[in-house]
């Protein structure tokens, strides 16, 4: 199984994947590859890749939300959900709006923020969601949600994230997917954990599955795999967990160039770290 994260690993800065891209994965799936995509997005915000990829015509999986959500690429089903415990969402909303951030969370194919900012409608470019200002944001957060996200300038969400972890570290996963997104997930909930669900809907062990990402949502991907890959373009920190980096970025088709030397050419991956 190859796992493959969207933003900056298989999707190029202008937000396509190339033809010369997709034609290789399908050669890999040709090979006897599953392929499933693990992202942050939401899975209104993944379907348009996937059904890129084909993904709609046949059976297979959508790891969205950095792995709150489960969904079937053919039908749409979700397989898994889970969501965050209201009582620790609502003490994420306090202590942030109580510091000046706003929130975000998504639900379907709405992104809802407490208020307006340029982080929320950079992020509307680049999901396409539909944003919608939310004048009681605390009383949705209350009835439940699969993921909050934070945005705000880098510097400013470190003491954040601090705070945050010292108030609800035990009861909830938190991390950095970009710089400026500090994003809360249910407790014990990852790309990794998510993976291992799926590898094991397809009867397979993680010495089975490939997972290539760019960024710190991927971390526990990367640590789960049998072969975790990072991204020429990644984070220093993800380079430095995985097994290996991938010689090309992703505008220059750092996918397909793994793919072609590693799974349908000869050389021989490196082992996880």
């Amino acid at each position: 199984m190859l796992a493959l994260d969207l933003d900056d690993t298989l999707l190029r800065s202008d937000l396509t994947i190339s033809f010369h891209t997709r034609n290789t994965i399908k050669r890999a799936e040709n090979a006897g590859i599953a392929v499933v995509l693990a992202s942050g997005r939401a899975p209104a915000a993944m379907e348009q890749f996937a059904r890129l990829l084909g993904m709609h015509k046949r059976p297979g999986y959508l790891i969205c939300n950095n792995g709150t959500i489960i969904q079937e690429s053919q039908t749409g089903t979700i397989v898994y959900e889970t969501r965050i415990p209201p009582e620790t969402a609502l003490t994420a909303f306090d202590l942030a709006d109580a510091e000046g951030f706003p929130l975000q969370l998504y639900e379907n194919d709405v992104m809802y923020v407490s208020r307006s900012n340029e982080f929320a409608d950079y992020d509307q470019k680049l999901t396409g969601l539909r944003q919608v200002v939310v004048d009681n944001f605390r009383a949705m957060v209350e009835a439940g949600c699969s993921k909050l996200l934070i945005p705000g300038d880098p510097m400013i969400l470190k003491p954040l994230e601090k705070l945050l972890r010292a108030y609800i570290g035990n009861e909830a996963t938190l991390f950095t997917s970009k710089p400026y997104f500090l994003e809360i997930l249910p407790p014990h909930t990852d790309k990794g954990s998510a993976l291992a669900m799926v590898a094991q809907k397809l009867s397979l062990n993680r010495e089975e599955v490939l997972a290539i990402g760019d960024s710190m949502n991927d971390e526990a991907m990367l640590r789960w795999a049998g072969i975790g890959v990072a991204m020429a373009n990644g984070d220093e920190r993800i380079k430095n967990i995985a097994a290996m980096v991938t010689d090309k970025t992703n505008d220059d088709d750092g996918i397909a160039d793994l793919i072609e030397q590693y799974i349908l050419g000869n050389k021989s991956f490196p082992r996880n770290r």
